[in-house]
């Protein structure tokens, strides 16, 4: 059996949490069977019976288009280049709709199988707009029209798999949930510290730590609402890049800015760091705060988790499969809109519960170090890659 995976992001080209599930997914799948993966990048390698193709983003025509729709045609340009060279795959997974469209064509086309996994909901994304505009409506009916005529579809979490259901026109036997998982051996504690120290991070006082982008899914202006009622002793190491927009870009710049007028142990480090850089900073944090106000699975949470971190998190979407409330971390309830965007009805309440939440472990030592342990124990039971990417071969099995 071969496989084609079609994606944006693979390493070295990872920014978010979709780039990591695929880089994973497919280092364990390359284990199973042949597995061809055409990218968003330059890469051009081959590792037994892993291979790797990527195709130009930036093209010269696109120069003077409209900005807010440059990311939408530049990607469809490029979804059709993915599609130019022969396949020979029995079936081909897209992650993210920025792929969708070269699974599309690849359907159609060379007449296999199609799978999607599904990472996140563009109706569930409307700020989306704020970065694509009218393109926010392209990219809604590729997903739209890629999801309908899939042959099945992987969703991440079980509220996903309802989220899907919801939204779109599928047959339900065609959607299963496979979660996402983490390479155990990679994410494990580590006692280096050279990262902390080339950011300023006090190793003597307790840290909260965010990892992310600056997106509004991501909630993290919450998070920097939250900052003025965290203990004063705690430092907030905020590890936030890739600001969706120049305007959510500001708002961050601003929202920092203030707080520090008043606070002076805010470490912001913009910019996405390698992953063992990331490993430290989750090592030696006392806890992980995910403040999002939509996630799916939400795989930075057993990062933290792997590393032995409590977790202190918003109780939506996968979140709250991953998080157990008392055991593993804190989840935040949060009252929200009925309809997208989600914000929080009461965002100073929200913030002043997630400050509530970091609080309670930082002045608990014993229920801290609990958490940890048991952060680590449920990753190690449930979330393994190994046991993901089973599931998937079976699954592909099944179309085939």
């Amino acid at each position: 059996m071969k496989a084609l995976f079609y994606t944006r992001e693979f390493p070295p080209y990872v920014y978010g949490g979709a780039g990591v599930h695929v880089e994973y997914l497919a280092s364990e799948l390359a284990k199973l069977m042949e597995l061809d993966v055409r990218s968003f990048g330059d890469q051009d390698e081959k590792d037994g019976n892993l291979s790797v193709k990527g195709f130009p983003y930036d093209n010269p025509v696109f120069d003077d288009t409209n900005d807010k729709l440059k990311a939408v045609l530049k990607t469809l340009s490029t979804c059709i280049h993915m599609n130019a060279d022969e396949i020979d795959a029995d079936v081909v997974h897209c992650h993210t709709w920025y792929a969708h469209f070269a699974g599309i064509v690849a359907k159609l086309c060379y007449g296999i199988p199609l799978v999607i996994t599904t990472h996140s909901l563009e109706p569930l994304r409307p700020w989306k707009r704020e970065q694509l505009g009218k393109g926010y409506d392209a990219s809604s009916w590729i997903e739209k029209t890629a999801l309908e005529m899939a042959d099945a579809l992987i969703a991440v979490s079980e509220e996903t798999k309802v989220d899907v259901l919801k939204h779109f026109n599928v047959d339900e036997n065609k959607v299963k949930v496979i979660y996402n998982g983490i390479k155990l051996d990679e994410y494990v504690v580590t006692q280096e510290t050279s990262t902390l120290e080339r950011f300023g991070i006090d190793k003597s006082k307790p840290y909260v730590l965010f990892v992310g982008r600056i997106t509004r899914q991501k909630g993290i202006i919450h998070l920097v609402n939250a900052i003025k009622y965290i203990d004063p002793e705690t430092q907030i190491v905020l590890c936030a890049g890739a600001p969706d927009t120049p305007e959510i870009a500001k708002e961050m710049e601003d929202s920092v800015s203030e707080v520090k007028k008043t606070r002076h142990n805010i470490i912001w480090i913009d910019e996405m760091l390698p992953k063992d850089e990331v490993i430290q900073l989750y090592s030696h944090a006392d806890v992980f705060c995910c403040p999002s106000i939509y996630e799916p699975f939400g795989i930075i949470n057993i990062e933290a988790m792997a590393c032995k971190t409590a977790v202190v998190a918003s109780a939506v979407g996968g979140i709250k499969e991953v998080v157990v409330d008392g055991e593993t971390g804190i989840l935040v309830p949060v009252e929200q809109q009925n309809v997208a965007p989600f914000e929080p009805t009461d965002p100073d309440k929200f913030a002043k519960d997630l400050a509530d939440g970091v609080n309670k472990v930082i002045s608990n030592e014993e229920l801290k170090n609990s958490m940890a342990e048991q952060g680590r124990k449920r990753v190690e039971e449930h979330f393994d890659w190994i046991a993901i990417a089973k599931q998937v071969e079976e699954l592909y099995k099944s179309l085939i």
